[in-house]
């Protein structure tokens, strides 16, 4: 509990990643993605309960190790490529409120695919959410400006072209309005965001920018960046 309110950290771990076949149990550093989130959430003291909702059994062996729990397996219906995170947040606490016969008042999301994060960027989302009363709170990176929006460029046919007809007048950088992406540190919801909307983003959203570079992991490149930057003496949340 933290400033009165329960909190139920989701992990989501399907097994059928297209990029990277079980990505989730992939290691960083030697450790299993979904272990290395097991051993973040063992430093916040005040969550209640921390799941993961998985399809794939030995994510479910890995994931208890580490000392997450399992109370059920995700169905079918929600373990899709097209399925987004919201209905399988909906799931998990539909399910872990009639199994503790409580309500919880606060979903935290925390994806394996950012073995990165810290326990106390999580905590700062956490509360940016109960403090500032908003519906849900993202933790975000400022986007390199190479891959603004306004720098796109698309192909129509044979014709190239801007992403954006305003892209043309850009001279500068300086030009640019600054944009941001998720990271996947963290996503907070609160409990009326899920049950009501069955998604992250809720009427208010709030944010936590986060200036430390973070790895978000789709690819093999990006097991290959990460394990680079170990090499450089960075090193993922563990215990």
């Amino acid at each position: 509990m933290l400033k009165g309110k329960d909190i139920l950290v989701v992990v989501p771990a399907r097994g059928g990643s297209k990029g990277v076949k079980l990505k989730n149990i992939r290691t960083v550093n030697g450790v299993p993605l979904v272990a290395i989130v097991g051993c973040v959430v063992k430093e916040l003291p005040y969550v209640d309960r921390a799941v993961v909702s998985t399809d794939h059994p030995e994510i479910a062996a890995i994931a208890r190790e580490s000392g997450l729990e399992v109370p059920f397996m995700r169905p079918k219906h929600l373990s899709g490529d097209t399925v987004a995170d919201g209905p399988v947040l909906h799931h998990a606490l539909v399910h872990c409120e009639k199994a503790d016969s409580k309500k919880y008042d606060v979903v935290v999301m925390l994806q394996p695919t950012s073995p990165f994060r810290k326990a106390d960027q999580v905590t700062e989302a956490v509360l940016r959410l109960i403090e500032g009363g908003y519906d849900a709170v993202w933790t975000v990176s400022e986007t390199d400006s190479k891959a603004h929006p306004l720098k796109q460029l698309v192909i129509q046919k044979d014709v190239l072209d801007f992403y954006d007809q305003a892209g043309a007048n850009i001279i500068a950088r300086q030009e640019l309005t600054p944009v941001y992406h998720k990271n996947g540190v963290a996503y907070v919801m609160t409990r009326e965001c899920i049950l009501n909307t069955k998604n992250i983003k809720g009427a208010r959203t709030s944010f936590v920018v986060i200036d430390e570079f973070m790895v978000n992991i789709d690819t093999e490149l990006d097991f290959k960046l990460a394990e680079f930057l170990l090499q450089q003496g960075d090193e993922p949340e563990r215990t």
